[in-house]
């Protein structure tokens, strides 16, 4: 059975640090990561067993509710979307590269799990909000059919659509960009040559 994962946002710090309290006084989850991220949110993520994720789930939101932004809750996440939040990246394989880039962290999550389930797609990446102004994103890879079928389920499926900054099909990535795209997505560490 693939394991739970519930994801709550803050725009206050303070109430962040008190909802992620509650979360893990509630239920035993297997995992727990908070902290901070630009510009100045809070996310407090559990992961574990579908149960125990649920209660601390509701703990969240009753004791964040007012300064919440997003929230998410996967009973079933997708185990390549858990692989790649713990830090792995993805190979680009196929024709095409998928973009989704959202307004918050937890509604890219979303995005990526229901892609990946819906779609014979790869993950490469998800980036969540840290020097990106508090946006989000994921990137898919493969046939463009099954690309553009991944992006439209991951879009389609936002509970709110104005979340959505942009999304986008790229058939046939040139070889440049991939080289660039493999080594790393952020631009300081290609210029400094860390990326490479």
């Amino acid at each position: 059975m693939q394991p739970a994962i519930a994801l709550l946002e803050f725009d206050s710090i303070a109430i962040g640090v008190r909802a992620g309290d509650a979360m893990v006084k509630r239920a035993p989850v297997e995992i727990t990561y908070a902290g901070t991220v630009h510009p100045g949110k809070y996310l407090v993520l559990v992961g574990g067993d579908v149960a125990c994720v649920e209660e601390a789930y509701a703990a969240g939101l009753e004791a964040g509710r007012e300064a919440l932004v997003d929230r998410l809750f996967l009973p079933a996440v997708h185990p390549d979307v858990a692989r790649i939040l713990r830090g792995a990246r993805g190979r680009v394989t196929g024709d095409a590269l998928g973009v989704v880039e959202t307004r918050t962290v937890a509604s890219t999550i979303g995005a990526a799990d229901r892609g990946i389930k819906g779609a014979d797609v790869g993950l490469v990446e998800i980036r969540l909000a840290d020097q990106l102004g508090g946006k989000a994103y994921c990137v898919f890879t493969g046939a463009v059919a099954d690309v553009e079928a991944a992006i439209d389920l991951a879009v389609d499926h936002l509970e709110d659509p104005r979340v959505l900054v942009a999304r986008v099909v790229i058939p046939e990535f040139h070889e440049e960009m991939l080289e660039n795209f493999k080594a790393t997505t952020e631009f300081a560490p290609r210029i400094h040559g860390g990326g490479s």
